[in-house]
Order: C-alpha cells, then sequence, then structure tokens
C-alpha cells in the first residue's frame, strides 16, 4: 500500500489515528448502545479480527475502555483494564465529548491514571461523540 493510500485509510477509518496494527488483541471493555460504532468496525478493519470482550481469558495487546461519568470508579476501571494487559500494552480511554451525557473531567482522567500507575500519552477526539486518551502501562 503506498503512503498516500495510507494516509487517505487515517482520514477515512477513525481508528486510523489510533495506532492499532494488524493481529493485534485489542480488548473492549464497557461497550453499550451508545459506542461508536464507526470506530468499532475501523479497529476491527485494523486488526483484521474482532474485538474480543470482557469474558476475553487472556491478556491483550490493547484495552478500549468505553466509560462515562456514571460507569463507578475511574480508577478502579482502568485498574482492572490494566491486570488484562500485555506488558507494555495500551489503554485507549474513550470517553464523551464536552457537553455529552456522561463527560469525564480531563483532570479526573489524569488523576485516576496515574493513581493506578499509568501514563497518559494523548487524546484526540475518535468520532463524533467520543474522545479518547492513550494511556499506558510501565512494565510490571
Amino acid at each position: 500500500m503506498s503512503a498516500t493510500a495510507d494516509h487517505a485509510e487515517e482520514r477515512t477509518n477513525p481508528a486510523g489515528r489510533l495506532g492499532f496494527e494488524p493481529g493485534q488483541v485489542v480488548q473492549e471493555i464497557g461497550y453499550d448502545d451508545d459506542v461508536d460504532q464507526d470506530l468499532r468496525e475501523g479497529i476491527e478493519s485494523i486488526i483484521g479480527q474482532d474485538l474480543v470482550d470482557e469474558d476475553y481469558d487472556d491478556v491483550a495487546d490493547v484495552v478500549t475502555l468505553w466509560f462515562r461519568d456514571e460507569d463507578g470508579d475511574l480508577t478502579d476501571a482502568l485498574v482492572d483494564a490494566i491486570g488484562l494487559l500485555e506488558d507494555g500494552g495500551t489503554i485507549w480511554l474513550l470517553t464523551p465529548k464536552t457537553g455529552r451525557d456522561g463527560y469525564v473531567e480531563p483532570s479526573d482522567i489524569n488523576d485516576a491514571a496515574q493513581t493506578a500507575g499509568l501514563s497518559p500519552a494523548k487524546s484526540i477526539s475518535v468520532g463524533k461523540d467520543w474522545s479518547g486518551t492513550r494511556l499506558k502501562s510501565g512494565k510490571r
């Protein structure tokens, strides 16, 4: 595939900018009716397989965590997600954008991530209603 085609996919596939790679195991947590289906399908297109759900019993390369303000304690959710990751894996924390139901304050994300031992790497828009914050785990 040419570099031009790669850039075209990044524009048309919302998951293209998130660093997913073919063959990765991506575990999805917090799925509900409000998730961005285009983003989910884009991730599956890149990795070449379905996302695995919360019942998956092995480690994942990446965890996508859909989280809304009313979903409980973010730190606890992040600690649980860390336990599902391969050493050095990534968590994409997906939260509603400003003004949307379930919006989570960036300061709350940073506090929860640091408490859970994660490093926020970057936040980007991942869809019409969702933002994504990349959280890196350290080696355990």
